[in-house]
C-alpha cells in the first residue's frame, strides 16, 4: 500500500476572515488528500485546544503559524513513510506525538488537519470516495440537514440570548426533498422577516440575524415561515435550538442570564421548567448545550425530565473528550452528542468555516443520520448539503433518508 512521502500545511483563512490551517498528505503513489479545519466561535472550556499564535502583530493574535509549523515539521517527520490507509495508526500516532489530553502540545487544529488529510489521501488512493472510504459498503444513510435559520448569542449582533434556532426537514422521503424543503421555509422565512421591517442579514452560520425579542418570538416566526412554505410543522418540518447555556451563565451552571426570556437569574430547574414549556408548543426535536458544561447535576435533572421526548445534546459538555462521555453514558446525562457514536450522532460544523465538505462524507460515512452545516446561504455552508446532494445521486436506489427516527435514537437509547 502507499505510504505518506509528504505533509504541507499552509495559512488560509476561514470564513471569518480568521486564519487556519490547510494541509496537504501525499503518497508515493501520487495520491493526495486536502483538508481544512474550521474553528468555532462558542467553545466549552473544556475543549480541545486550537492553538494561536498570540502575535497582536499578526491577525489580532490570531496567526496558526506554530501551528502550520508544528504540521511541516514534527508531524511531517513523524509520519512519512507509514501506510496512509492504516488511518487508526495515523490517529493513533498524532495522540501519542502531542501527549496531552487536549492536544495543547501541538494544537487540535494541526492534528485534525493531517488527520482529515491524511483520510482524503487514503480514499484517494483506494479510489473510492470519502464516505465509502470510511463506512464500508453500507454507508447509504444521507441525515436530516439541521438549518440554522435565525442566529443570535455568539453567533449575531442581536438580542437574542438564544443561539441557534435550526429547521429540522424530517418528514420526507429523500435528502433532496427535506433540503428543498428547508430552503424553501428559509426564503418563506426571510419574506416575513421583510414584511415586518426586521433584517434580513445573515450572522456567522448564515442564518437571519433579526431583532427580535424571545425565543416564542422567533419560534413563532418558524412556525409561520413553514405554513407559508406550503408545509406541515410537526410533520414535516421540525425546530431545534442550540442554547449554549454556557456564555450566558458559569460553566458550572446557575445562574443562568437570559434576560430577553424572563430569565435574568435563573437555576437550573427554572431552565429545565422553561425548555418543557417550549417543548409542548412547539415541534421541538433537539435542544443542544441546554445547561452550562460543568452543570453536571443540572444536566442529570434535564436528562430526567426531557430525555425521553426530545433530544439532549452535550455539545460544550463532551466537547468529543472520552473521559466525559463515558462519565455521561454511566451517570444517565443528555442522550446525543456531535461526532461521537454511543449516544444519537450529530455530525457539526463550526462557525468559523470553510468550502472543505469532509463532515458531509462523515455524515453518510457513520450512519449519525444528522448534519449540523449552517442555513441554506453562504458557499462555506451550502458546499457541505451540495456534497450530500451528489453523495444521495451516486448512491442511487441504495440511498436512504433518515427522517425523524433520527432523533428517535436519542430519546429511545
Amino acid at each position: 500500500m502507499p505510504l505518506i512521502e509528504h505533509i504541507h500545511a499552509l495559512e488560509i483563512l476561514d470564513s471569518r476572515g480568521n486564519p487556519t490551517l490547510e494541509v496537504d498528505v501525499i503518497a508515493d503513489d501520487g495520491s493526495f488528500g486536502r483538508a481544512a479545519v474550521p474553528s468555532g466561535a462558542s467553545t466549552g472550556h473544556a475543549e480541545a485546544l486550537e492553538l494561536r499564535d498570540g502575535d497582536d502583530s499578526r491577525y489580532h493574535g490570531k496567526g496558526v503559524l506554530q501551528a502550520v509549523s508544528n504540521v511541516n515539521e514534527t508531524l511531517y517527520e513523524v509520519l512519512a513513510g507509514v501506510e496512509v490507509t492504516d488511518q487508526i495508526l495515523i490517529d493513533r500516532m498524532l495522540l501519542e506525538v502531542d501527549g496531552t489530553e487536549n492536544k495543547s502540545q501541538l494544537g487540535a487544529n494541526a492534528l485534525l488537519g493531517v488527520s482529515l488529510a491524511a483520510a482524503k489521501c487514503g480514499a484517494d488512493a483506494c479510489e473510492l470516495p470519502l464516505f465509502r472510504y470510511l463506512g464500508g459498503a453500507h454507508a447509504a444513510l444521507l441525515p436530516v440537514p439541521l438549518l440554522n435559520v435565525i442566529n443570535g448569542g455568539a453567533h449575531a449582533d442581536n438580542d437574542l440570548d438564544v443561539q441557534e434556532f435550526m429547521l429540522a426537514p424530517a418528514g420526507f422521503d429523500t435528502f433532496r426533498e427535506a433540503l428543498r424543503a428547508g430552503t424553501e421555509c428559509f426564503h418563506a422565512l426571510k419574506t416575513l422577516l421583510v414584511d415586518k421591517g426586521l433584517s434580513t442579514g445573515v450572522g456567522d452560520e448564515g442564518g437571519f440575524a433579526p431583532q427580535v425579542s424571545n425565543a416564542r418570538e422567533t419560534l413563532d416566526l418558524l412556525m409561520a415561515a413553514i405554513e407559508a412554505a406550503g408545509f406541515r410543522p410537526g410533520e414535516q418540518v421540525y425546530v431545534a435550538l442550540d442554547v449554549a447555556a454556557g456564555e450566558v451563565g458559569a460553566p458550572d451552571g446557575p445562574p443562568y442570564r437570559l434576560p430577553g426570556e424572563g430569565l435574568d437569574n435563573a437555576t437550573s430547574e427554572q431552565l429545565i421548567d422553561w425548555y418543557a414549556e417550549l417543548t409542548e408548543s412547539y415541534p421541538l426535536v433537539s435542544i443542544e448545550d441546554g445547561l452550562g458544561d460543568e452543570d453536571w447535576n443540572g444536566w442529570k435533572q434535564l436528562t430526567d425530565a426531557l430525555g425521553t421526548k426530545v433530544q439532549l445534546v452535550g455539545d460544550d459538555l463532551f466537547v468529543t473528550n472520552t473521559k466525559r462521555i463515558r462519565r455521561g453514558l454511566s451517570e444517565g446525562i443528555a442522550n446525543a452528542v456531535p461526532i461521537w457514536l454511543g449516544y444519537g450522532v450529530m455530525i457539526s460544523h463550526r462557525s468559523g468555516e470553510t468550502s472543505d465538505t469532509t463532515i458531509a462524507d462523515l455524515a453518510v460515512a457513520s450512519g449519525c443520520g444528522q448534519i449540523k452545516a449552517g442555513s441554506a446561504s453562504r458557499g462555506e455552508r451550502v458546499a457541505k448539503y451540495n456534497r450530500l446532494l451528489w453523495i444521495e445521486e451516486e448512491l442511487g436506489e441504495t440511498a436512504a433518508f433518515a427522517g425523524v427516527s433520527a432523533f428517535r435514537q436519542a430519546v429511545e437509547h
